[in-house]
């Protein structure tokens, strides 16, 4: 087996500002609710500050997103990592499949762009076009990756093919 038999990067996720907007929101109105059922607003209230309580919670989960790309045996992975807390895995990619990959501005995916079948999957850090790459994956999924150097090298030596570095 050759030396990128395993290889794994790590992307941090852009602060969506939507989400962040809402977690200080939610975090905000439960502060106010929970005051105002303490001095007399009643069950109300109160049933308003559980349910801030749990947005908030659910909101602070998806305002920090990192995804976890893993190259191992012909196959990638990629994870999504909540809070730097929990980890779920999203998607597994088999080499075989790709169509291909390159970086997102290349002219070699100019023949996939035409076309509209494809459903987008964005596993990127959402900070541009610039270091992105693009794999179209079975007919079906246009997938957005922001990978290193050593990630495309070692699909690269399992698919030459349908790999492009331009």
């Amino acid at each position: 087996m050759n030396d990128n038999s395993y290889v794994e990067c790590m992307i941090a996720g852009k602060p969506r500002p939507l989400v962040v907007f809402l977690k200080y929101l939610m975090i905000i109105m439960a502060v106010f609710s929970f005051i105002i059922s303490f001095l007399g607003g009643g069950i109300l209230f109160m049933i308003v500050f559980i349910g801030c309580a749990v947005g908030a919670y659910f909101a602070t989960l998806n305002a920090s997103i990192e995804y976890e790309y893993q190259y191992c045996e012909r196959e990638v992975t990629v994870d999504k990592i909540l809070n730097k807390s929990r980890r779920k895995r999203i998607a597994t990619f088999a080499t075989e499949r790709i169509d291909a990959l390159a970086p997102s501005k290349s002219y070699h995916l100019d023949e996939y762009r035409r076309q509209d079948k494809y459903r987008t999957l964005d596993y990127s850090s959402g900070a541009g076009e610039d270091s992105t790459y693009t794999m179209y994956y079975d007919g079906r999924e246009k997938v957005i990756l922001e990978p290193n150097r050593e990630l495309v090298d070692a699909i690269k030596n399992v698919a030459p093919r349908k790999v492009f570095m331009d």
